[in-house]
């Protein structure tokens, strides 16, 4: 597990086809959780849970979204394949790609691509929480009544490490994707609360904070609020 989450590592870090990159430190810490690398304005965030990642690319203080891309990862020896399930430059990032090991220290990650390229990634959580792991929208209340989303190629995803959240929209089938947004939450005393870093369909949301009343029942996610255009929400996300 830990190659494989050090390697989706490597693909956040080139947002492009595949491409080798080799690292020089111990391999024995978890590299599950958030991982952050700025530079200057622009912000990248990294989230890893044991089946799926998400990337994303963003200037917060400018209020502006860049890009993003993930998807689900299988371990196979030293390599890893990365399914990208979604990507914001087009289908044809799509697919299956092939990345070498890396490895991290405690609270840094360093990274050299095979050109020569070297980043520096801080952790930020470990990946450790209650709502921790990858979600899939399974029902919402319209109506008055619960209705069941059935599992299809069109699906809206949340990825959450222990203090980071992002969720994804998109249609596996067509490539097609339609929207994201990210940032920070908290999870006390059944009140879910999201801090908006960043939102590829309106920049005017960041900043804003939204409380939902949350309570989490075997694999199924319970929780009911408003948007962040006032609309009142009841909706069950399951695990992936």
């Amino acid at each position: 597990m830990k190659f494989i989450a050090n390697a989706l590592i490597i693909a956040a870090l080139t947002f492009a086809a595949p491409a080798l990159l080799s690292f020089s430190s111990a391999r024995a810490q978890s590299p599950e959780g958030a991982w952050t690398f700025s530079s200057g304005d622009t912000t990248t965030m990294l989230l890893i849970t044991p089946g799926y990642f998400s990337c994303a690319v963003y200037n917060e203080a400018g209020k502006s979204f860049i890009q993003t891309f993930g998807g689900a990862w299988k371990a196979n020896d030293d390599q890893v394949t990365l399914n990208i399930e979604f990507h914001t430059k087009g289908k044809e990032q799509l697919g299956p790609q092939q990345v070498a090991i890396a490895s991290l220290t405690p609270t840094k990650l360093v990274t050299v691509s095979a050109l020569g390229g070297r980043q520096e990634w801080a952790r930020v959580d470990e990946g450790k929480g209650v709502l921790s792991g990858d979600w899939r929208i399974s029902a919402r209340e319209q109506n008055g009544k619960m209705n069941p989303m059935r599992p299809g190629a069109r699906k809206t995803v949340k990825i959450l490490s222990g203090t980071r959240f992002q969720w994804v929209a998109m249609n596996t089938d067509t490539g097609e994707f339609f929207g994201t947004g990210g940032g920070s939450y908290t999870f006390k005393d059944g009140v879910y609360t999201e801090n908006i870093d960043f939102f590829s369909r309106d920049g005017s949301r960041v900043g804003a904070a939204l409380s939902f009343q949350g309570k989490v029942t075997g694999n199924d996610w319970d929780h009911r609020g408003h948007s962040s255009k006032g609309d009142p929400i009841h909706e069950v996300w399951t695990r992936q």
